[in-house]
């Protein structure tokens, strides 16, 4: 009863956070948004560093408008990756360019730091684009020293805009943005963030149909979920659920035919066809649904209820539950091995990782594996056990036979959501804590690439997932 009742306090206080966070940042409505990323610094640059004042968009009639900063102490030396700058909501219409404002440049000689000159007007990049209502826009910029450093003691804040073209379907990946009601796209092949799509309020689960090239987003906020062409990045369809559904994640059968969403806010699965855009039918699960997770053979669906601490297994066929197993408290999640005669349960308040045979629902092994485990990926090609707790700062690798832990990623941070990119045989981890996606390489187990992403990064999904 104490568990139960400890459980439900903290998925109380979790979900009023979320509220809150919701409430602070509303979807556009009659404007546009703009987002702005630095690309990685020349060598050259790594003796510089200065600060950035303040960042504005230029309207055509000249007027500014200041764009809030992300990045404000600039090091050289630490950039050396694509870094999130700074953004802010604009209105529609035609720009004409970014006002840069800087302050205390400096240049690091072997023996002091030297002080560099500077203007008190701001640098003027002329760069034209154009904001649209309800959508989100992005620039990038590259920092160009040789302009910036003028004779060796002039500094001004110079550098050249682009807007980044599209990715290749194919090489696409999102990561959705509770807490800024946005998606950021990346290209996974450049390991850059290409563009932004503005989406309705919190969204949370996402899932790609790799065949048809969709994206299914659930919006918690608007009891919906979006339909995205990954080809162009616009959505195409919005399918709206019950008021107070509150769709937290998605699954979709292999065959892409079916849908299923979760819906915390009233204890139900939405099962939806994905291709008329229609809500089929609506089963009844357990207290406090948080995740689900789809049989290899797309027959099942695994409903896991936080609340009840309960595991609700729907024939999706007939859908309905056909049983509903005790499992263990806090927010859970689950994942098959290879052969998909082992399911692999972690729950969060829980300090042991159990194993079941998804034929018989009994318990096969529970293994001990410490407190506030909240993410975990089964390699489907190796059978490796991928795992993140709340509170650490690395992921665990482990031998799915004695279940020893093989190795230990840092992270820096708490690996909240991962996947694998089976086309690059990478681990790719959201990593809420510092706001970033993380991509790791599987062999020598090193983080490779880090993209700055949006206020909190909740789940990830890419083309050539597995």
């Amino acid at each position: 009863m104490y568990v139960r009742f400890l459980t439900i306090l903290v998925f109380l206080l979790l979900a009023g956070c979320q509220s809150q966070l919701a409430a602070i940042k509303p979807p556009l409505d009659e404007e546009g948004e703009l987002f702005l990323y630095v690309q990685p610094f020349p060598r050259e640059s790594d003796r510089l560093g200065f600060t950035l004042e303040t960042v504005s968009a230029i309207r055509d009639d000249g007027v500014e408008f200041p764009l809030e900063l992300s990045l404000h102490d600039i090091s050289g030396k630490n950039m050396n990756r694509q870094r999130f700058l700074a953004s802010g909501n604009l209105a529609p219409g035609s720009y004409r360019g970014l006002a840069l404002r800087a302050s205390k440049p400096r240049l690091q000689t072997e023996e002091a730091s030297a002080a560099l000159l500077t203007g008190s007007d701001a640098t003027v990049l002329e760069f034209p684009f154009t904001i649209q209502r309800q959508q989100a826009g992005l620039l990038t910029l590259t920092f160009d020293y040789a302009k910036a450093v003028r004779q060796g003691f002039a500094f001004a804040p110079i550098f050249t805009i682009r807007s980044p073209g599209k990715p290749v379907s194919g090489l696409t990946g999102y990561v959705t943005n509770s807490g800024d009601n946005t998606i950021t796209v990346f290209d996974k092949q450049y390991r850059q963030v290409v563009a932004v799509i503005a989406t309705g309020k919190e969204p949370r689960g996402v899932v790609f149909d790799q065949q048809r090239k969709r994206a299914y987003v659930a919006l918690a906020g608007e009891d919906a979920v979006a339909v995205i062409d990954i080809t162009t990045g616009e959505e195409i369809r919005r399918i709206r659920l019950v008021n107070g559904d509150a769709p937290l994640e998605l699954a979709l059968t292999p065959d892409g035919k079916t849908l299923l969403a979760v819906d915390a806010g009233s204890n139900m699965v939405s099962v939806i066809d994905p291709l008329s855009f229609l809500e089929l039918a609506r089963v009844s699960v357990d207290d406090g649904p948080s995740a689900v997770l789809i049989d290899p053979a797309g027959l099942k669906a695994y409903i896991f209820n936080s609340l009840a601490a309960t595991l609700s297994v729907i024939d999706i066929p007939r859908r309905n539950v056909i049983a509903t197993i005790a499992s263990e408290a806090g927010a859970s999640r689950g994942g098959f091995n290879r052969a998909g005669d082992r399911l692999y349960t972690i729950h969060e308040l829980s300090s042991y990782l159990t194993i079941l045979n998804p034929t018989t629902m009994s318990v096969q092994q529970r293994l001990y594996v410490g407190m506030g485990m909240i993410s975990m990926k089964v390699d489907p090609l190796t059978d490796l056990v991928y795992a993140g707790k709340k509170h650490d700062a690395w992921a665990e690798v482990y031998e799915p036979f004695s279940f020893n832990t093989l190795a230990t990623i840092g992270t820096g941070g708490s690996a909240t959501y991962m996947t694998i990119d089976g086309e690059e045989n990478k681990l790719v981890v959201v990593n809420a804590p510092r706001h970033t996606l993380q991509i790791i390489n599987l062999v020598n187990y090193k983080v490779e690439a880090e993209l700055d992403v949006g206020a909190e990064p909740y789940r990830v999904a890419l083309m050539g997932e597995r």
